[in-house]
């Protein structure tokens, strides 16, 4: 880590290293405060939720907020469009405020425009083929309004372009990191593609240097303790850009000793720790387990299975106990009800027995459904 512009305000401090599970967990909000209501705030506050699961993307604000249903985060994102759900960090899906899109939309969608192009060549779509069928979708989207994905892939075959499964999955991530639409109202159980100044508004003039800056705000105060190497992991960016921007606050943050390592948070008193015994049951995804390049402070080799059984980018449903994973769990939705498979020790059963079933009834609250263990 580079040192020069956070020297400015002195090391205030170690921590010790056995606590830093609580402190990142309490820094994600895993304590559940009071305040947190705002979906908004609290998409700002973690770093954005990681949505492409569409069930265990509301699920992260289930986490965070003691009040809050995924009717309420549906109409955040729907009606109210307080939360954007679009392709982001590390070119996945996430719920972002959407009074944040100016900045957050600019930084990385040319980067995954410049990807997804570049697919589709491989795909055997020419430039010419795309961008005929990106001016057929803009048109569409702006004679007909809000359109699913396979509507706008229907008026695309219909004025001559043929497309393929992942050219057309292809074409509509294009459409939306060009600037042409973006995920939009829902129609049933699939999000609609919409214009996108239907949906947002004019987006103010880009500024890339503030935007870094911004970014560099909004990470270190969602996940430090942190490194520019952690940073640099959960953007998806180089980190030139990452430094870029940490020195750009570097009146805000300080060094902080974890251990034998130097990391970076925000300036100022640490905030209070909540008690110990915060049981929670963190859905597909959560930001929790996304935000820091090594997870060891918070999965053992034990329990790393729960988190990404096989190998591979998908990150399970987990419980953690004060920030630890110590087990994972499973649901599936049948019949009305949605049924939930522990996989946790006997033992923590027993012991965490009441925590686990006021979780299991929060999840039926959030829902509005039943919830039962098979």
């Amino acid at each position: 880590m580079r040192r020069s512009e956070a020297r400015r305000n002195p090391l205030r401090g170690a921590i010790d290293p056995s606590r830093l599970a609580r402190l990142r967990a309490a820094t994600q909000l895993l304590h559940r405060p009071t305040s947190a209501k705002d979906p908004a705030a609290i998409a700002r506050a973690i770093g954005g939720a990681q949505a492409q699961d569409v069930y265990a993307g509301p699920q992260t604000f289930r986490s965070r907020s003691r009040t809050l249903t995924a009717g309420d985060i549906s109409r955040a994102r729907t009606e109210e469009r307080s939360l954007l759900r679009t392709w982001v960090m590390r070119m996945t899906i996430h719920m972002i405020p959407t009074e944040d899109a100016g900045w957050w939309l600019p930084l990385f969608e040319p980067g995954i425009e410049k990807w997804s192009r570049r697919r589709l060549a491989q795909l055997g779509m020419p430039a010419a083929r795309q961008e005929e069928s990106l001016r057929v979708a803009a048109r569409t989207l702006a004679d007909e309004g809000p359109l699913t994905r396979s509507e706008v892939r229907e008026r695309i075959e219909a004025a001559g372009v043929k497309l393929t499964s992942q050219t057309g999955m292809h074409i509509a991530l294009t459409a939306v990191v060009s600037g042409v639409a973006c995920l939009g109202p829902d129609r049933g159980k699939t999000t609609c593609l919409v214009r996108r100044e239907d949906w947002l508004g004019r987006l103010p003039r880009f500024d890339r240097g503030k935007a870094l800056a911004e970014l560099a705000r909004v990470y270190i105060r969602a996940f430090g303790p942190a490194t520019d190497r952690d940073f640099a992991y959960w953007a998806g960016l180089p980190l030139r850009d990452v430094r870029a921007g940490l020195e750009s606050i570097a009146k805000e943050i300080q060094e902080v000793r974890i251990g034998d390592q130097m990391m970076l948070a925000p300036l100022g008193k640490r905030p209070r720790l909540p008690p110990r015994g915060q049981v929670r049951m963190l859905g597909n995804f959560d930001t929790y387990l996304l935000g820091w390049k090594d997870r060891s402070f918070s999965v053992d080799d034990q329990h790393a299975q729960h988190v990404k059984e096989g190998g591979g980018g998908w990150i399970r449903p987990v419980v953690v106990e004060d920030g630890i994973v110590i087990g994972g769990w499973r649901s599936r939705r049948q019949d009305g009800r949605l049924a939930i498979e522990l996989n946790l020790p006997e033992r923590d059963r027993r012991r965490l027995g009441p925590k686990i079933e006021k979780e299991l009834a929060d999840i039926s609250r959030f829902e509005g459904i039943e919830t039962r263990i098979p």
